[in-house]
């Protein structure tokens, strides 16, 4: 897909039926005020400044960058949890900016998300039963002539729980389990979309591999598309079709698995890249590691032109006046925000192996 920069004007109606989410330059810049009782805006922090992007029907896109760079506000920002600064966010072809509660209700039955934490995402109180089946309590009839009880155990079953264990509450579940519950919870209305921010990092490597796999049978069963928010760039190569690098609340560079791992053209994909520990020790002495200097510039003073500047080994003047826009350039065959973007080869950056067994 080739990615073009995005007028901030009145946003055209997507009418292609195999995109279910066209995010066009969306913006979230939050206020930094001064003052105890007369609070003035002094500033902003742009957590997310002008990311456009498209999901087709059954495609998972990958989003990956380091902590801070915009990829969970930009999750909100999809579920509609977070008001958009700027911008446009179409689900199904409908705009989701300026919804009423009521509306916007029934357009979340079509988009829902998996949150990072099992600990602390399900309610300690209510059993198994309840958090899964309480999206029945707003859509009454997503059931389809089910008993809300029947509904929630053919969940359970569906991700791998036993359904006999519907009256139990979180705290008798492993961690693996746990998220598990929250993949059922989020599956109950069917949605077209799931929104998973970081939901296998704080699970162990055996159980990832578990999750990840339960995933893509489920994509594939449900016909779900998945927006796969990481910063595991072995779990994204695994289950995405293509990955988006976000790197201080701008997307720098979009494409393929192939693409992004295999011939990376903007600077900050191949230090991601480089930073990849390396299994096989007769790769490790021919990697081409690549070590950033200074620190990640603050979002509410970010650097002008290219962001990634005083970071870069590449930087040239141009760099310092010109911001370089998202697009396919002679160098490259895949969108990238860089002015010299050129691919270069990471040696063992990642390797691409199976997942383990759904258990």
């Amino acid at each position: 897909m080739t990615t073009e920069a995005v007028s901030a004007h009145e946003p055209a109606v997507n009418t292609d039926p195999d995109v279910v989410l066209e995010v066009r330059d969306v913006k979230k810049y939050f206020p930094l005020t001064q003052g105890v009782v007369f609070q003035r805006t002094v500033g902003h922090v742009k957590a997310v400044d002008g990311v456009s992007f498209q999901l087709r029907k059954g495609e998972t896109l990958g989003v990956v960058g380091e902590s801070g760079c915009g990829k969970s506000t930009l999750g909100r920002l999809l579920m509609g949890l977070e008001t958009p600064t700027g911008g446009s966010i179409q689900l199904l072809g409908q705009e989701m900016a300026g919804l009423k509660p009521k509306q916007m209700r029934a357009m979340r039955r079509n988009i829902q998300i998996v949150l990072q934490d099992p600990y602390s995402s399900l309610d300690p109180r209510m059993t198994v039963g309840d958090i899964v089946g309480e999206p029945f309590d707003i859509h009454p009839d997503a059931l389809n002539g089910q008993s809300r009880r029947e509904a929630v155990t053919d969940l359970l079953a569906v991700v791998g729980l036993n359904p006999d264990h519907i009256n139990r509450y979180p705290h008798q579940f492993s961690g693996g389990q746990r998220q598990r519950i929250g993949i059922a919870r989020a599956l109950t209305l069917r949605p077209k979309v799931l929104v998973c921010d970081e939901p296998v990092s704080a699970l162990d490597v055996s159980v990832q591999a578990q999750v990840v796999n339960l995933f893509e049978r489920l994509q594939e069963e449900f016909g779900l598309s998945y927006v796969f928010i990481a910063h595991d760039l072995s779990v994204v190569r695994h289950i995405s079709d293509r990955v988006m690098v976000m790197y201080l609340g701008k997307a720098v560079e979009i494409g393929d698995e192939d693409q992004i791992y295999g011939t990376p053209t903007h600077p900050y994909t191949q230090a991601l890249l480089s930073a990849v520990p390396v299994p096989d020790p007769r790769l490790k002495g021919r990697r081409d590691h690549i070590v950033l200097e200074g620190d990640v510039p603050s979002p509410a003073n970010p650097p002008s032109g290219c962001r990634f500047r005083t970071r870069c080994w590449k930087a040239e003047d141009i760099c310092a006046t010109e911001e370089p826009l998202l697009q396919i350039r002679d160098t490259s065959d895949h969108p990238s925000a860089c002015h010299f973007a050129q691919p270069r080869d990471v040696i063992g950056a990642v390797q691409d192996e199976p997942a383990g067994p759904d258990a």
